[in-house]
């Protein structure tokens, strides 16, 4: 297999992306890391790959930013959006056939008795409203979150995870504790203490507070933090100690539903049913829609919360919704995304036998992770070199997902298999280069 494997020009990114990047870059507040360390411009998308101003295409590893899980353009779900959109765009919270048959399939799949639902627009708005009927449901203020978690960029969403936009400003009552991460685990801990470490920390904020703790808000796997993957009994446990002080569990699935692990929602690797689940990116593969599903019980809160919202629901987003389940299901994507990504995982862990800048390895489904070092015994976090292999992976032609140095992999639930090993082999191929330069392990 060659370097450059895909169609287009050698040259990547080519001059005509890096004028749309500076054009952009011109009347942008702030780009992202992905789009900063590697500026290209697509111009179209079609299953696993993306296309780029000047020609090239590119193989996604990241589903758009865990968006896009069906690939792009996925037809089924580009017809509905569009029959949708010949017929109603918009009517706020007016209910309509799209909606309610929307929410009778969620309800229908949640775990436990999450048949409340709410349509949003984004991630973080569904994490806001999620807090709101916490507040409201418990009549407490105080939230618990976790480092390296990721929950949105509004005041209350970020207060709460990792990184901090808002330079050390949180909202009130906002507490976060060490995350369940076991190849880092929290000062004084070791792996197999991970659980009773962290859980120790939840239930101190439990008991210093003076009114208890309205909500703890949790990613069952950690998306931006790098593909973190609790301790098995670490979900079960937190949800026993919630329930034990009348403090609700959010199970923040923005990233992590419709099939990314291997299961519709993450929280069924555990068996757990938290209060509130929070849904987006793939539930509507890249038309904006998030959600949020509730307890039956909650339903006054929900009302006293402020649910409504005026994009959240409309006719296009809940087609999306349907169609997104209706191809997730058909096409046995959940089975696909656990037995494919189980496959790659064990050539990750072969790769990281044959380099050790590879710390570790892990994953569930297609939500993957290989976290680079300096040295194994010391853990030293491998940036610059991280940032290497993101870039060089991409000249290459894999589209990808930095995180400092640890590497986020995230294809289509749709991906072959032979399509999935040559985005790994051109990830081992970059990070051989990065292992023949001395001054990025420095």
């Amino acid at each position: 297999m060659t370097d450059h494997f895909l169609t287009g020009s050698i040259e990547r990114p080519g001059p005509k992306s890096q004028a749309c990047y500076a054009e952009v870059d011109a009347h942008t507040g702030g780009l992202s890391a992905q789009a900063r360390l590697f500026p290209v411009a697509f111009e179209s998308g079609s299953g696993v790959y993306l296309y780029d101003v000047d020609g090239n295409r590119y193989l996604d590893f990241s589903s758009g930013i865990y968006v896009a899980s069906l690939g792009h353009c996925h037809p089924v779900v580009s017809a509905a959006v569009a029959d949708a959109a010949h017929l109603l765009m918009n009517c706020h919270d007016f209910p309509t056939p799209l909606r309610a048959a929307a929410q009778l399939r969620l309800a229908e799949i949640a775990p436990g008795d999450l048949t409340l639902v709410q349509f949003y627009d984004s991630g973080t708005t569904a994490v806001e409203a999620a807090l709101r009927v916490a507040r409201v449901a418990t009549g407490r203020r105080t939230f618990i979150g976790f480092e390296n978690g990721f929950h949105g960029k509004t005041l209350g969403s970020s207060s709460l995870g990792t990184p901090d936009p808002w330079k050390g400003i949180r909202a009130d009552g906002f507490v976060r504790v060490p995350g369940p991460y076991p190849y880092r685990p929290p000062p004084g801990a070791d792996a197999e203490a991970v659980s009773d470490t962290v859980l120790g920390e939840v239930r101190r904020v439990m008991e210093a507070s003076s009114d208890g703790v309205a909500a703890v808000l949790i990613e069952p796997v950690q998306g931006w933090g790098g593909s973190i993957i609790p301790p098995n009994d670490f979900l079960p446990r937190l949800k026993q100690l919630c329930s034990d002080n009348g403090t609700m569990l959010i199970a923040d699935e923005v990233l992590t539903c419709f099939g990314r692990t291997g299961r519709m929602f993450a929280v069924n690797h555990w068996d757990v049913e938290p209060d509130v689940i929070t849904l987006g990116k793939g539930l509507g593969n890249g038309f904006p829609v998030s959600a949020i599903m509730a307890r039956s019980d909650l339903r006054e809160a929900m009302n006293n919360a402020s649910a409504s919202t005026s994009y959240g629901g409309n006719p296009m987003a809940c087609a999306a919704v349907l169609a997104s389940m209706s191809v997730i299901e058909s096409e046995g994507l959940c089975e696909r995304s656990a037995s494919l990504g189980a496959r790659m995982l064990e050539e990750l862990r072969a790769m990281q036998e044959r380099h050790p800048i590879i710390g570790e390895v892990r994953g569930l489904g297609f939500l993957l992770g290989i976290e680079l070092v300096k040295d194994r015994t010391t853990k030293t976090p491998a940036t610059e070199a991280g940032t290497f292999v993101y870039q060089e992976a991409f000249r290459r032609g894999l589209a990808w997902i930095p995180a400092g140095h640890i590497l986020r992999l995230a294809p289509p639930l749709v991906i072959t298999e032979e399509e999935a090993f040559r985005g790994l082999n051109i990830i081992e191929q970059a990070i051989t280069e990065a292992e023949r330069r001395p001054e990025l392990m420095s």
